[in-house]
This record gives structure tokens, sequence and C-alpha cells, in this order.
């Protein structure tokens, strides 16, 4: 709890900082992409969160990061204080939180749109559409496959799951079948 409401007085602060100037969209890529850097990385993950690592050497670490992924000033100095403070973790929060601050702003809606096997283009097309119908919002579909769900569609807007995959339809019968 506490360490969502940090997450996103930073995400706040990072879109101030960007619409002051001017470069909100090239922050939140930076974000992401430094986040997703952590996430990936066990080495980064270990380092930024161990309290034994040399704030000095955590420094070099971060400061080699941000070079290499070419982040602006606003992005790099976030970094570093988050180090600084021992709030690496949050760098994966702060990013999602960021994006969606600024998709709404600018009236989009990310949906996520998984599926058991690839379907056609004109597909994501008409879904694209009704679901710029129902939200008024203009949407950006996030394509994943997963052949677990054996068929059917699942939709994640937010925080709201809409499951019409036929691997929770059977075991939502299996489980209406069997005995407890």
């Amino acid at each position: 709890m506490i360490a969502a409401h940090v997450s996103r007085r930073y995400a706040r602060a990072l879109l101030e900082l960007g619409e002051a100037s001017q470069n909100l969209d090239s922050l939140v890529d930076e974000m992401s992409r430094v986040a997703q850097a952590y996430e990936t990385s066990e080495e980064l993950r270990s380092v930024g969160d161990n309290p034994n690592v040399a704030l000095a050497a955590k420094k070099a670490i971060l400061g080699d990061l941000c070079q290499k992924l070419g982040l602006g000033a606003t992005a790099k100095n976030t970094v570093m204080l988050l180090g600084d403070r021992r709030r690496l973790r949050l760098l994966p929060e702060i990013a999602t939180l960021l994006r969606e601050m600024n998709d709404s702003k600018k009236g989009l809606v990310r949906v996520e749109v998984t599926v058991a096997a690839s379907l056609s283009d004109g597909f994501y097309t008409r879904l694209q559409g009704t679901l710029e119908t129902i939200t008024k919002k203009r949407v950006i579909l996030d394509r994943k496959q997963d052949p677990a769900l054996i068929g059917g569609v699942v939709l994640r807007i937010g925080d709201m799951v809409l499951d019409s995959s036929l691997k929770t339809r059977l075991e939502g019968l299996k489980n209406a079948l069997l005995p407890n």
C-alpha cells in the first residue's frame, strides 16, 4: 500500500516535469526502457536492492546503465534518486503509472488482447473499433498469444479482465460438475 502511494507520487512528479519540459513522451519511453532493464536483469535487481553494496558503486552502475540506455537528464536523475533512497524496486510500477497517466491525458486506453492462436488483422481492427465505441477513447491494442487458452479471447483493460477463453469456460464447467 505504501509502495503504491510512493510510486504514484514519483509518477505524478515525472508527469509534471515532462509536461513542463515538453518532452513527456520521450520521458515515458525512457522510464519504460530503464524499468524493463531493471525487471529483466537479476544482477541489477540484486545490486539495487542490496544495502551492502556501497552507494558509490551503485551510483557508478546506475550511471553506466543510464548512459547505455541514452536516458535524458530527468530520467537519469530519477533513477539516481531512486538508487540513493533504495527504491529502485519501484521502477517498474512508476514507469507503468507514468504511461497510464500520459495515456489518460491523451484520451488513450491500452487493452491487452490475449488469444490462443494468431488472428487476422481484420479481427483486431474490428475489435479496436468496438472498444473505441464502448470506451469513447482511442484504443491501443497490445497483442499477446497464449496457446493454453485453447480458444477465445482475454481482454485486460486496466484492472478489468474480460475472459471468454475456452480454458476458463472448461474450468467453470469442471467446477460445476465435480462435487466439492
